[in-house]
C-alpha cells in the first residue's frame, strides 16, 4: 500500500505530573490529513481525486458536532478551497498548523526558499482569516535540520513537532523519555527568541495501529485507499476498515487504549496517516461512537479521549511547568529507517529539477529587489515540498514542477525586462536616450552589428565577476555605459559549433544595473591576440590518456601549470587529471585529484537492499566512471578567487550512481563540514571515527549551484553525488512509477576554493550566496546594424543593501478580502552571513543606518520590525517560555533594537525582518 494512504489520526497522551496513580490517562485525539503536494500525482489530479473532498467533508462533519476538531497542515490544496471555513476558524475548531504553502523538505532546500514559501502561506492566512500559525507540524520531511527550529521560532511559533529521525536514535529517545526537549538550533544566536519546544513523534509516527484482523486488516482507516484518477461514485473505497458496531467496538477500543498507554510510557507527560478525511463523514461517524465507548468505560481502559487541536495539546504540555533538556545545534540528518536503509539517495535524485528550482528562485529574488510583484500561482513554493525538490515524486509530477518553474522563469524575465525597458511612470530611468550610431570597422566598410544587454547585480554588495553572453559572431568588443571598453574574452561555445561564448568582466555595485554595448563583427581576431579589450582565446588540445596506461611511478613527472593571480593548478600530462593546487597568496600547495566514479545499484529486492528515489545503498565498491580523459585548455585573461567547474553527465546506464571524488593530502580524518540549508555549517564526523582530525592550516571548499549528497570515505577525501538513474522491482515503487528511471543530462556547476581557515570562511560564506545569485543578463534587443533609436529608459543606481526586499501587501487582516499591494512599503529582511567566532572581523555585529542604506530606493519615513514572515509586530509577539534544566537562554533582547533614527545592529546569524515605508515617490 502506498505510504501516504495509511494513516488516520494521531493521539497524544498526557498525564498531569501531580495526578493520582489510579487516575486515567488523558489522551488527545488529533484528526488530521497528510496530503503530499505533488508526489505520485499532480496537484490537479490529487484535488480531483480526494483533496478537495477532504476539506468539503471535514467542514461538513465539524459543523454537525461541536466536539469534533481538525488540523490542516499544508496550504497549497487549501488555497484552492477555503470559502466555507471562516466560521470554524473563528471558533477555534479548525486550526491552521505550520501555515507554509507546503511542509518543506529540510535536507536539500535553501534557506531563502523556505522563508519565501512560509511567507506566502502565512500572508494568505493572515489576509484571509486574520490568523497566524503558532505551531509546526513537520512530520514527513526526511530528517530534521537545525535551521528549521530557528526559522519557526523567528516566525513566532510556540512549539515544533517532528517525526522522521534516525531509527536507533528514536529508540534511545523513547527508552530515556527524551522525545521532548527545548531546541536551540543556532550556536551563534544568544537571544531567547530562537529556542523552541520540540516534540519528536514516537515509533508509530503520525499513525495508529493497522493490519488488525478484526478490522478487515486495515486498522482504524475507515476511509480506505484513495482512488485515482476519479473518486468512486458510490463513496466506497478499497480497503475500508470494518465500521464501528456493537460487535466490533470493544476490540477497537481495547486496541486503541493499549496503544495509547504503550505510547504514553515513552513521554514525560503521559499523554493518521496520508490522504485521510477525504470522506470525513465516514471517519467521524466511526470515531464518535468509539470515543464515546472508551470514555464510558474509562475505568476499564484507563484512558479518556477527546478531540483536540495541536495547540490544545501543546498548551497542556506547557501548563505542566516541567523542566526540559536542551538540545543544541545538532540536527537529525541524515535519516535512516533501519540498518542499510539510509535516506541519502534523494540528495541526488532528479538533479535537473534541483538546479532549475535554485535558478528560478534566484531570478524571483532578483525581480523582488526590483520591486516586482510576481504572481504566477506562486510557482516556487510547491516545489519545496518534501516530495518535490527531493526528487522522490513520480515522473508526471516532476514534469509538472519543471513546467511551472520554466513558466515562472519566463514570467520573471518579462517582468524584469519591463522594469528596465518600458517608459512608464515609476520606472527605473528616463523615458528615452540617444539612439546608437551605425559603426564601421576601422580600415573597412564592414558594418558593425550592435547589441545591448543590461546586467543587474541582485546582491547587496559590490561585485566584480564574469558574465557569459552567447553570440553568433566570431568577434565582439564591449563598452560600458560611459563608453569605456570592457575586458572580455571570446571563444568557441562549449555547447554549440555555431555560437561563441563572450565572457565579459563586469563591476557592479550592490543592487546596481549597468548597460553594455556589444559591437559584433564577422571578422575574427587572430587567435591568442587582442582586438581592443577583447582577447580571442583558442583551445590547446592534448593527447587522450587512458587510466592505468602508465604506472604510478611515471605519473606526476610531467606537470603543466595553469595559473591566475590566486591559484596555480598543476595538471598531470600523463593522466590529464588535476595534480595539485597552490594557493599563491599563502604559498601552500595541496595535492588534489578529481575523478568520476560510479556505484552500481541493486534493483532486485530478492538479491538484497536496493537503491531508490529515497535510499542510497552500496552493494559493491565504486569503479572509475570513465575510459579515457581528453584535455583541452583555453588560456584566457579572466581572474577569479575560485575555480569554476561545470560538468555534463548523462544519460546514465540503468542502476548507476555517479559521484565526483576529490582526494587531497589534507588531514581531515573523515570529517567534513556541510551547510544546513545555506544557513550554518554542520560538522559531520564519520560514525566509526572516535578522534576526528582537522587540518590546522588549509581548507578545501566546494560550493554548488544545487543540492548534492556528500560524504568523506577517507581522510582528505570528499565525494559528491552528481546524478543517478535507477530501476527496481519493489512493488510499491513499481506500481506508482517511483523507480527513478531518469534519462536526463545534468549540468551542475561547482566552485572550488582553497585557503587558510580564516580566508576560506570568507570565501565560502559570500561565495555560496554569489553562486546562487549570479547577475541577471537581460538582452534588450537583437543584433542590428543601427541607426534606429529604441527609446529604452536607463539609469544607473546602486545601494549597498545587505538584504532581500519585496513589495508587500497591507499589514493587517483584510477583513476577509485580498489585500492590495502597497508599493510604498517594502518587506526588508537582513541576515548576518557569518557565525559567531568564524572570522575575527566579519563575525562582529554590524550597525546599519537604514535611512542611508536605502536612500537609493527612496525616502524612508517609517520602519517597523516584524516576525520572520512579516505577520507579527515583534513588540506584540509573545512566545511561550519553557523551563530547562540548564536555565534560561540569554534573556537579552535582539542584538540591537531599532532606534528612532532607523539604526539597527545585526549580530552573527541574526535574521531580522522589517516593514520599510517610503514617502510616495510618484504622487
Amino acid at each position: 500500500m502506498l505510504k501516504i494512504l495509511q494513516f488516520l489520526t494521531l493521539f497524544l497522551v498526557y498525564r498531569c505530573c501531580c495526578a493520582a496513580p489510579d487516575e486515567p490517562v488523558r489522551a488527545f485525539i488529533i484528526p488530521h490529513s497528510h496530503m503530499d503536494v505533488g508526489w505520485v500525482y499532480t496537484i490537479q489530479e490529487s484535488m480531483h481525486a480526494y483533496a478537495a473532498n477532504v476539506y468539503t467533508s471535514v467542514t461538513e462533519e465539524l459543523s454537525r458536532d461541536k466536539r469534533r476538531k481538525f488540523i490542516a497542515v499544508e496550504q497549497e490544496f487549501f488555497r484552492l478551497w477555503w470559502d466555507t471555513v471562516r466560521q470554524l476558524v473563528k471558533e477555534g475548531r479548525l486550526e491552521f498548523i505550520l501555515g507554509g504553502q507546503v511542509m518543506h523538505d529540510e535536507a536539500v532546500t535553501d534557506l531563502d526558499d523556505q522563508i519565501l514559501q512560509m511567507t506566502e502561506g502565512h500572508g494568505f492566512l493572515y489576509e484571509t482569516f486574520g490568523v497566524r500559525p503558532r505551531f509546526s507540524w513537520h512530520v514527513d520531511p526526511f530528517g530534521a535540520s537545525a535551521t528549521t527550529p530557528v526559522l519557526f521560532a523567528l516566525a513566532g511559533f510556540h512549539a515544533h513537532l517532528i517525526s522522521r529521525v534516525d531509527y536507533d536514535l528514536k529508540d534511545r529517545l523513547q527508552r530515556t523519555k527524551g522525545l521532548q526537549f527545548v531546541w536551540r538550533g543556532s550556536p551563534s544566536l544568544r537571544d531567547q527568541q530562537q529556542e523552541i519546544f520540540t516534540h519528536v513523534m514516537d515509533q508509530f509516527s503520525y499513525c495508529s495501529p493497522s493490519h488488525l484482523a478484526f478490522s478487515n486488516s486495515s486498522g482504524f482507516y475507515w476511509n480506505g485507499v484513495a482512488l485515482f484518477p476519479d473518486p468512486p461514485t458510490d463513496g466506497v473505497y478499497p480497503n475500508m476498515s470494518l465500521p464501528i458496531t456493537k460487535e466490533t467496538v470493544h476490540a477497537y477500543a481495547q486496541t486503541l487504549a493499549e496503544n495509547i498507554k504503550q505510547r504514553g510510557a515513552w513521554f514525560r507527560t503521559n499523554h493518521g496517516c496520508d490522504k485521510q478525511f477525504y470522506n470525513a463523514s465516514v471517519q467521524f461517524s466511526n470515531m464518535d461512537p468509539l470515543m464515546d465507548y472508551i470514555n464510558q468505560n474509562s475505568k476499564e481502559f484507563g484512558v479518556t479521549v477527546e478531540y483536540a487541536t495541536l495547540g490544545e495539546y501543546f498548551l497542556a504540555v506547557h501548563q505542566s511547568e516541567l523542566s526540559w533538556d536542551v538540545r543544541g545545534s545538532d540536527d537529525f540528518l541524515p535519516y535512516s529507517t533501519e540498518q542499510f536503509q539510509a535516506w541519502t539517495g534523494f540528495y541526488a535524485s532528479r538533479n535537473v529539477l534541483k538546479g532549475l528550482a535554485r535558478r528560478a528562485s534566484a531570478q524571483l529574488r532578483a525581480a523582488e529587489t526590483l520591486f516586482a510583484r510576481y504572481r504566477v500561482s506562486f510557482p516556487d513554493g510547491p516545489v519545496q515540498h518534501h516530495d518535490g525538490i527531493t526528487g522522490t515524486e513520480s515522473p508526471n509530477v516532476a514534469d509538472m514542477y519543471t513546467e511551472h518553474l520554466r513558466q515562472a522563469a519566463t514570467g520573471v524575465e518579462e517582468v524584469v525586462a519591463a522594469l528596465f525597458l518600458l517608459p512608464h511612470r515609476g520606472g527605473l530611468g528616463p523615458p528615452d536616450r540617444p539612439a546608437p550610431r551605425l559603426r564601421r570597422s576601422e580600415g573597412s566598410n564592414e558594418a558593425l552589428m550592435e547589441q545591448h544587454v543590461i546586467v543587474y547585480n541582485p546582491l547587496a554588495w559590490n561585485i566584480t565577476t564574469v558574465v557569459n553572453v552567447t553570440v553568433t559572431f566570431p568577434m565582439a568588443t564591449v563598452f560600458d555605459d560611459n563608453g569605456q571598453p570592457v575586458a572580455a574574452q571570446i571563444q568557441r561555445s562549449a555547447q554549440s559549433n555555431v555560437t561563441y561564448d563572450l565572457f565579459v568582466v563586469v563591476t557592479l555595485g550592490g543592487l546596481q544595473h549597468r548597460e553594455y554595448l556589444i559591437r559584433l563583427s564577422g571578422t575574427p581576431c587572430a587567435a591568442k591576440t587582442s582586438c581592443g579589450a577583447t582577447y580571442a582565446a583558442e583551445a590547446v588540445a592534448f593527447p587522450t590518456r587512458v587510466p592505468g596506461s602508465r604506472g604510478r611511478r611515471e605519473t606526476g613527472r610531467r606537470l603543466l601549470p595553469v595559473l591566475n593571480d590566486c591559484y596555480t593548478l598543476m595538471l598531470d600530462l600523463d593522466t590529464n587529471l588535476l595534480h595539485s593546487i597552490t594557493d599563491r597568496l599563502e604559498k601552500r600547495t595541496v595535492h588534489v585529484s578529481q575523478e568520476f566514479w560510479e556505484y552500481r545499484a541493486n534493483g532486485d529486492v530478492k538479491v538484497g537492499p536496493i537503491s531508490d528515489n529515497y535510499i542510497f545503498t552500496v552493494v559493491e565498491p565504486a569503479a572509475r566512471a570513465y575510459r579515457a580523459v581528453r584535455m583541452e585548455i583555453l588560456p584566457g585573461r579572466v581572474v577569479t578567487e575560485v575555480v569554476e567547474q561545470s560538468y555534463t553527465l548523462g544519460p546514465l546506464q540503468l542502476n548507476t550512481e555517479v559521484v565526483l571524488r576529490t582526494a587531497t593530502d589534507l588531514r581531515s580524518g573523515e570529517t567534513l563540514y556541510t551547510d544546513d540549508n545555506g544557513y550554518q555549517m554542520m560538522r559531520r564526523d564519520h560514525r566509526e571515527t572516535s578522534t576526528p582530525w582537522c587540518d590546522d592550516q588549509s581548507r578545501l571548499v566546494l560550493l554548488s549551484d544545487r543540492a548534492h549528497g556528500v560524504s568523506s570515505q577517507a581522510s582528505g577525501e570528499l565525494e559528491v553525488m552528481l546524478h543517478r538513474r535507477l530501476w527496481n522491482n519493489l512493488p510499491w515503487n513499481r506500481d506508482y512509477n517511483l523507480t527513478l528511471n531518469d534519462t536526463s543530462v545534468v549540468q551542475p556547476t561547482m566552485w572550488l576554493a582553497m585557503g587558510s581557515l580564516r580566508r576560506s570562511a570568507r570565501l565560502h560564506q559570500r561565495g555560496a550566496v554569489e553562486l546562487q545569485n549570479r547577475p541577471l543578463v537581460i538582452p534588450v534587443d537583437q543584433p542590428s546594424p543601427g541607426p534606429g533609436g529604441r527609446g529604452n529608459p536607463y539609469v544607473r543606481w546602486s545601494s549597498p543593501l545587505t538584504s532581500t526586499c519585496s513589495a508587500s501587501a497591507s499589514p493587517g487582516p483584510a477583513g476577509l478580502r485580498a489585500a492590495e499591494p502597497d508599493y510604498d512599503r517594502v518587506l526588508l529582511r537582513i541576515m548576518h552571513l557569518f557565525e559567531e567566532g568564524e572570522d575575527p572581523e566579519l563575525s562582529r555585529p554590524v550597525s546599519i543606518d537604514l535611512k542611508e542604506v536605502l536612500s537609493g530606493l527612496g525616502v524612508v519615513r517609517a520602519v517597523e520590525e516584524r516576525s520572520l514572515t512579516g505577520t507579527w509586530d515583534v513588540e506584540a509577539l509573545d512566545r511561550w517560555t519553557w523551563n530547562t534544566h540548564t536555565g534560561s537562554a540569554d534573556e537579552g533582547r535582539r542584538c540591537g533594537p531599532l532606534t528612532a533614527a532607523f539604526n539597527v545592529t545585526i549580530c552573527p546569524k541574526e535574521i531580522r525582518t522589517f516593514f520599510v515605508h517610503f514617502s510616495t515617490a510618484h504622487p
